[in-house]
């Protein structure tokens, strides 16, 4: 059994339950070394095997994850936050149905919950978004037109953007282009959950000049929408003249 794992979004203690279990147990490791914590591999037992995927290309991390499969190890794939985001598995997942072999996915916190948790915030308030956007600017990776972040920014919901902090300033222009107003309450999360986590909050046309003066311009996410502001509805889940399956509202 080959096992794809979050790692969590940094901090040791944030991987799941199963996620360090099965650390424990693996003969094999093959890690994604630039962006996973390096004290995760504390977990890992005397002589397990370590290979950084970082260095390596798709098929030579199928040949380490096939090697050890094949001898009988417990094999682990571990990823950054949780796998299913801009985790690149759906390849290799399908390298493994190919050759017939079994795996299972291990999920993760996502950097996203601790950028959520680092400020601390809600991404649905009341009143205020329902919705939360992930997504990311363009680069060296296509986005569909469809999912520009000018189109994107039109629904006004909270949004998060991953891989973009390298540009900053066409981000902040395409968003302010769909309809973000440039006084929108925004927050750039360096390194969410790590001990040298920083928060830059700011309007968002601030944001790109903010980042550039503190030296940040990779592994943050950009949090944007009136989530980060100060006014919002109270939850009717805990409003005493609001009736639900549990309780009945006060007269």
């Amino acid at each position: 059994m080959i096992y794809f794992i979050g790692a969590g979004p940094g901090a040791p203690d944030l991987i799941t339950l199963r996620g360090a279990e099965l650390l424990r147990r693996a003969g094999m490791i093959v890690y994604a070394g630039s962006l996973v914590n390096p004290a995760l591999l504390d977990y890992a037992p005397q002589g397990c095997e370590v290979y950084d995927s970082a260095l390596m290309t798709l098929d030579e991390v199928m040949e380490k994850l096939l090697d050890g499969e094949r001898r009988g190890l417990t094999t682990v794939r571990l990823h950054t936050g949780d796998p299913s985001l801009y985790g690149a598995i759906r390849e290799q997942m399908d390298r493994l149905r190919a050759e017939g072999v079994e795996f299972s996915v291990v999920p993760g916190v996502s950097s996203f919950c601790a950028a959520a948790a680092a400020i601390p915030a809600e991404y649905t308030l009341p009143g205020v978004s329902q919705t939360l956007i992930i997504s990311r600017m363009e680069g060296r990776t296509p986005v569909p037109a469809r999912e520009g972040i000018r189109s994107l920014a039109a629904h006004g919901a909270s949004m998060v953007l991953f891989l973009s902090s390298a540009m900053l300033k066409e981000l902040a222009s395409e968003l302010i282009a769909g309809g973000y107003p440039p006084e929108t309450p925004a927050a750039l999360v360096y390194k969410a959950s790590w001990p040298d986590e920083r928060v830059l909050r700011g309007p968002l046309a601030s944001i790109p000049a903010m980042a550039e003066e503190a030296g940040i311009s990779k592994t943050a996410l950009v949090l944007v929408g009136g989530f980060l502001g100060d006014e919002y509805d109270l939850s009717r889940l805990y409003d005493a003249s609001f009736s639900h399956g549990c309780r009945r509202a006060s007269q």
